[in-house]
């Protein structure tokens, strides 16, 4: 994980938002902050060391931070007034943290020139296009589909480099000591050995038919599994890129510019599959190009080449850029097929290779691809209106307007319909909730939060997308008589039989060799057969077996018994075997485990300067912005 967040640091995501890494400590957490109300004006939410803190900055924050948590929670996650006020609170401690380095910044006289900024701009992937060089439209892209402005992003951007410069500096004492190195290699690299017997669900004989009292007694105890569901009326409408971009009319003059601009996608260059010998001599070469050219087939030629101390390599439908030497891709390129070309002088020695395929690169017309580039461009189009249409629906929301009143020209889709907490209609159907599965989840998740008299509020979907949701009715759960249901409550009390027998089953078990008999003794007794696993580790999932196991076999000694419950049965276990790794057999997996422990340590030194800054700057805290932004 460490070792994954030290490459996320140089993508430009985290670069924007570096600061969230360490906002993750908790170190400014509110309860902290909060400790001096009032005291700013009206524009100002709070101020670090005299730095102010604007209203539009903690905005444009929450926004961002919001989004992010639907996207990755898969767009399940509907926005509730308390995951509000909690984002306004995390985006409100990541800007008090960015003020406090920035204050140290500039007590440090740490200094980002304007080349620095526009170096590390042009370096950033994410900004490159597909020459692989900065393009402007990539870059202005990017933003946009980020809420960002190009003077926001310099800004935000020449910040977190002077930031950078501070922590790391900070960072650069981390240190892991090589008793602990050692012990945690040991600890992760660990692998155990088991013996495990199985016991089925599947496996246990139909049990006998449960009596009327039994079924009985089980509905009344599980009545409200067997209800029907609670039923919502509702009116929903979608704002997406998707929706806007069914009524955006794209001209030729954009698909000309788009197509100009992305030309490349639609080339294919010509690749070459080449069989290639490196001979050290230029004798040995020319030798070795005689009896090719004589007719020695490339088995026998990889063979001479093994004998000379040469290598042969070929290489299948390559593009010259793929090529790994320039000299040789200009030389494979210019030559005719099936001819031996050489020997030729390059930086590995003298080269002899033979074409024996081409394959011609291929461009695509603009008519060609006209048809699929029309929707890319209009939804490259949506992508900047769905922000101003956005805040458009959200205005008319906020004056009153009902979902059916809003204006038809915004590209929203709209539905109306009656469903229930998992999305279903009363026909047991998946609603046609419009938009992506994540959207789906995140609107009929919003719509059990929310009541028949709750003014419809416009929230934040996954993947740039927005929706608003109204109740009109609701039809609570319904109790089925058993009647109803008695087919349902008898496969429900089979099942559980079953399990209880098999619980039963492997409770003997554990018990016989915890009175000191062993596994393969008490399997054996009972019918059932024991088998060894192959070494496991903490992190290895075992094959064809529940991962459950992991967690109670490391956790189990040796020689003692233990026992879990899986999807499709239960197991018992006994631990045989601990293998340790050696760690003087593996020095670059030991130095592995250093470079972890050594950033870990690095964050906590970087903990520590942020706690130190919290302390010696005064901050203060407007409760009221910070509560309108919360729930606007």
């Amino acid at each position: 994980m460490l070792a994954l967040c030290r490459r996320l640091l140089n993508t430009w995501a985290a670069k924007l938002f570096f600061v969230v890494l360490v906002a993750s400590f908790g170190l400014w957490g509110v309860a902290d902050v909060v400790r001096n109300l009032g005291g700013d004006d009206g524009s100002s939410v709070a101020t670090v060391g005299g730095r102010k803190i604007d209203v539009s900055e903690l905005q444009d924050t929450t926004r961002r931070l919001l989004s992010q948590l639907i996207r990755q929670n898969g767009g399940k996650l509907s926005p509730t007034p308390e995951i509000r006020q909690a984002v306004a609170e995390r985006a409100l401690r990541q800007l008090i943290i960015q003020a406090g380095f920035a204050v140290a910044v500039d007590q440090l006289h740490v200094r980002v020139t304007d080349e620095a900024l526009r170096q590390a701009t042009f370096q950033t992937k994410a900004f490159q296009g597909p020459s692989g060089q900065f393009d402007p439209a990539t870059f202005q892209s990017v933003l946009r589909n980020n809420g960002l402005t190009e003077d926001r992003y310099l800004a935000l951007m020449r910040g977190d480099i002077g930031q950078r410069q501070v922590v790391e500096a900070v960072r650069a004492g981390g240190y892991s000591p090589d008793l602990l190195n050692r012990l945690v290699f040991q600890f992760q690299g660990e692998k155990r050995v088991a013996d495990l017997v199985s016991l089925p669900f599947g496996a246990v004989p139909e049990p006998p038919a449960p009596t009327d009292a039994q079924l009985e007694r089980l509905y009344a105890d599980t009545t409200n599994d067997y209800a029907s569901p609670e039923m919502r009326r509702i009116k929903a409408v979608v704002l997406s890129p998707e929706t806007i971009a069914r009524d955006v009319e794209v001209g030729e003059d954009e698909l000309h510019t788009y197509y100009e601009q992305h030309k490349a996608e639609f080339e294919k260059p010509e690749q070459r599959s080449v069989q290639v010998i490196v001979v050290p001599t230029e004798d040995a070469a020319k030798a070795m190009a005689t009896s090719w050219i004589a007719g020695a087939d490339w088995d026998a030629m990889q063979k001479a080449a093994a004998a000379a101390n040469a290598s042969a390599v070929q290489l299948d439908d390559t593009a010259q850029a793929a090529f790994p030497a320039a000299d040789l891709a200009q030389a494979v390129f210019a030559a005719a097929p099936d001819i031996v070309t050489g020997p030729v002088k390059s930086d590995q020695g003298w080269d002899l290779f033979r074409v024996v395929k081409v394959t011609p690169g291929t461009q695509r017309s603009l008519d060609q691809v006209k048809a699929d580039l029309k929707p890319r461009v209009a939804l490259e189009r949506a992508m900047d209106l769905v922000y101003d249409r956005a805040n458009k629906v959200q205005d008319a929301l906020a004056g009153g307007a009902k979902l059916e009143e809003l204006p038809a020209n915004l590209g929203l889709a709209a539905v109306a319909g009656t469903l229930d907490a998992q999305g279903n209609t009363l026909e047991g159907t998946p609603a046609p909730v419009p938009g992506t599965p994540a959207l789906r989840q995140a609107l009929i998740a919003r719509v059990f939060q929310v009541g028949p008299n709750d003014p419809p509020t416009l929230d934040d979907g996954p993947d740039h997308s927005f929706y608003a949701v109204s109740v009109d009715t609701i039809t609570p759960p319904a109790i089925k008589p058993l009647a109803d249901v008695k087919d349902r409550v008898r496969e429900d009390w089979l099942r559980e039989a079953r399990r209880h027998a098999q619980d039963v089953a492997a409770a003997r078990l554990l018990t016989a060799v915890k009175g000191g008999g062993s596994l393969a003794e008490a399997a054996n007794l009972a019918g059932l057969k024991v088998q060894r696993t192959a070494a496991l580790s903490r992190s290895q999932a075992p094959e064809g077996l529940p991962g459950d196991l992991i967690q109670p076999l490391f956790g189990t000694e040796v020689g003692k018994p233990g026992m879990f419950e899986a999807d499709n049965g239960f197991w018992v276990f006994v631990p045989v075997e601990v293998q340790k790794p050696d760690p003087a057999a593996d020095p670059a997996g030991v130095d592995r485990v250093r470079l972890e422990l050594a950033g870990a340590v690095s964050a906590d030194l970087e903990t520590t300067y942020a706690a130190a800054l919290r302390d010696r700057e005064k901050v203060t805290v407007n409760r009221r912005v910070l509560d309108s932004v919360a729930q606007p």
